[in-house]
């Protein structure tokens, strides 16, 4: 290297370290200056410190949410299994968040010596809380998950978790209280002894669920999604939810009522479930006949009936077996109510029964019976006790249509009327009649 350029070399040091020493000075100056400034005017310092910590919390809260958070979420969305997506659905993870602000204020109590103390309490307190809330939103996710699995088979757990969240909440609380009062939580725990009963009244219904839900679950009296009837509230639908204090039903008009869950159990109810897994739901319904229209049968009317499908078989039967046993007790034929006989009554019910039992609508392995009941003043009831092989209610009333639309109609074929208490129109043609 040539002289010229180490004089060169020695000058920029020279300079760049007056420089550096300038810097210092002045900087040193500066804070020196500082510090007398703060000593003379202390609150302006801590104002600064504040804000300060207020600016990095807030830069820390963005980052965090804008960066962490966003990170977690998109490799959650990408992940394969269903129980990440719920709890960030539900907001667990989203509140992480928040815990970067909280620890940048709890590790900045220090500057502020006057009020140390009380803002470690606080920034505990809210710790805890924040605590509290991330595990009842996880609780709720837990929920989430098992309601939409196939292991809840309509097994409401929501209840239980309910009832953990209220005992989460007791002991947070308390734990929060401790922190804030700077005592043990066992002190504060000792004391609810003497509220006992104070904490059995404010939680009376509470305990009276809690023991219902048990009951429920234990007994499996209803489950979401069953149809049940309360007549003293006036339910009648499906189990949306099945909660602690509460049981939701919406009813066929698309209306809710609101149960408590313990009053469930002190009412009578009735859970339609036993029907829809049987696979058959009961018609149950009868045709009352008109007295005077019931006869026996004369051998045109015999005659007409074979003529019938499904009545054939039964009429030629029938008529070998009236025959042989009024042969073998020696009746005279000539008078009707000697002996036994066909009726149109009795013809039409094995009719009714050879219909049904060819209906691809009825189930042929539940109860079946087509029996008759005993006159009243409405006529001779003719009752239908079967069941139809599909329980949807819209399907069901088809079905049930159907069939009495079929009876109803045919019944003149046997010479049968249907009673029915005289309408305008009977009185209309009496008086009529009376005119002529």
């Amino acid at each position: 290297m040539k002289l010229k350029d180490h004089l060169v070399f020695l000058f920029y040091q020279i300079i760049i370290g007056r420089l550096f020493l300038l810097i210092i000075y002045q900087e040193n100056l500066l804070m020196d200056t500082l510090q007398e400034f703060f000593k003379q005017y202390p609150y302006v310092g801590y104002i600064i410190k504040m804000v300060a910590v207020i600016c990095i919390s807030y830069i820390s809260y963005f980052i965090t949410k804008r960066y962490v958070v966003k990170t977690m979420a998109t490799l959650i969305i990408k992940s394969k299994t269903k129980f990440d997506d719920a709890l960030f659905q539900e907001g667990p993870l989203r509140r992480i968040a928040y815990l970067a602000p909280l620890i940048v204020i709890f590790s900045s109590a220090n500057l502020f010596p006057f009020a140390e103390e009380i803002i470690q309490k606080i920034s505990m307190a809210v710790f805890w809380w924040l605590l509290l809330f991330l595990a009842g939103a996880l609780l709720t996710g837990l929920n989430e998950i098992y309601t939409h699995s196939d292991v809840s088979k309509g097994r409401s757990i929501k209840g239980y978790i309910q009832v953990i969240k209220i005992l989460i909440y007791l002991i947070g609380g308390t734990v929060i209280i401790s922190s804030l009062l700077g005592r043990s939580p066992l002190i504060i725990f000792s004391s609810f002894g003497a509220m006992t009963a104070v904490l059995l009244l404010i939680f009376r219904d509470t305990i009276l669920s809690f023991v219902t839900s048990l009951q429920i679950s234990s007994n499996d009296l209803v489950r979401v999604g069953d149809w049940i009837e309360v007549p003293k509230y006036g339910a009648d639908g499906d189990v949306v939810d099945i909660a602690l204090h509460t049981i939701k039903i919406q009813n066929w008009d698309k209306t809710f009522t609101i149960i408590p869950t313990h009053k469930l159990i002190e009412e009578t109810f009735k859970n339609w479930r036993g029907m829809q897994l049987s696979g058959g739901r009961r018609i149950k319904r009868a045709i009352y006949i008109d007295i005077e229209s019931v006869r026996f049968c004369d051998d045109a009317m015999v005659e007409k009936f074979k003529r019938v499908k499904i009545l054939k078989d039964y009429v030629v039967r029938k008529e070998e077996e009236l025959k042989k046993y009024n042969e073998e007790q020696g009746v005279d034929p000539d008078v009707l109510i000697n002996g036994r006989r066909m009726t149109n009554i009795g013809t039409f019910r094995a009719y009714i029964v050879a219909y049904l039992k060819n209906h691809k609508k009825i189930h042929q392995g539940m109860t079946f019976i087509i029996r008759q009941l005993p006159p009243c003043e409405t006529g001779l009831p003719i009752e239908i006790y079967v069941f139809t092989n599909d329980t949807a209610w819209a399907n069901y009333e088809d079905i049930q249509a159907d069939i009495f639309d079929h009876l109803l109609a045919g019944m003149s074929e046997f010479d049968l009327r249907i009673f029915q208490n005289p309408t305008g129109r009977n009185f209309e043609k009496l008086a009529g009649s009376i005119a002529k």
